[in-house]
């Protein structure tokens, strides 16, 4: 009788084993840290910028089935790395989703920034002595920001920009050569000819910008290249 109830016992004992819940993994928190660290590494590599992870908002580990760990960091489209921002993590366990979290970060990033000198009202063109190149913190600063004197020397202003302040490109324009409604030289050159006629531009146009022009000798508009204050080029 004794022996028929250990071995009922051990009957019970293999057969709960055999429904139990299977085995789980726990991956330390520092491992998420460094996924994201990483991902965060890459995005702003080549910039010309030092970054600094100031908060990542994960703190617990994971429970996770066993297998091989495997994570992938994605971030908004507009996020430029740097800032405040909800990057989302997709965890994988032999490459099966197991998690898809977000993560909330900050990211302090330092770079060489062009800043105005003076206080600039909208329409003023910047020249050489209106602006510096200072290394500011990019985290609280929308946007693209200028990196270079020369990429804003020649433009004007937008919107009023106060004096000390990096510039950001929505801020600045190209300062347009050619006028709406202004008589234009139109010149057609490929390898085998070059023409000119007279014609009339249907929108205003910086260097390099295409704008519609009018021929007046056959009435038809076609895009053409501003080159100078009085001549456009239609390009083959």
């Amino acid at each position: 009788m004794r022996l028929v109830t250990l071995m009922t016992i051990l009957v019970l004992t293999v057969a709960t084993a055999a429904f139990a819940a299977p085995a789980t993994q726990t991956i330390p928190n520092a491992r998420v840290k460094d996924a994201v660290t990483e991902f965060v590494r890459q995005k702003t590599e080549g910039l010309g910028m030092e970054t600094t992870l100031r908060r990542i908002g994960f703190q617990s580990d994971l429970k996770l089935p066993p297998g091989e760990v495997s994570f992938e960091v994605a971030a908004p489209n507009r996020w430029e790395g740097w800032g405040k921002a909800n990057l989302a993590l997709i965890v994988r366990v032999d490459g099966r989703v197991e998690r898809n979290l977000t993560v909330p970060v900050e990211v302090e990033a330092f770079a060489d920034t062009v800043v105005v000198l003076r206080a600039l009202e909208r329409g003023d063109v910047i020249g050489p002595d209106d602006v510096t190149v200072q290394r500011r913190d990019l985290s609280s600063l929308p946007g693209r920001v200028y990196q270079s004197v020369e990429e804003v020397v020649g433009k004007r202003a937008r919107v009023p920009v106060r004096a000390n302040m990096p510039l950001r490109g929505e801020q600045l324009e190209k300062v347009p050569l050619v006028k709406s409604g202004q008589l234009v030289t139109i010149v057609i050159d490929n390898q085998t000819m070059r023409l000119t006629a007279t014609g009339k531009a249907r929108g205003n146009g910086a260097e390099g910008d295409i704008v519609k022009v009018q021929n007046l000798g056959s009435l038809k508009e076609v895009p053409a290249r501003v080159i100078d204050s009085g001549t456009v080029q239609v390009d083959f």
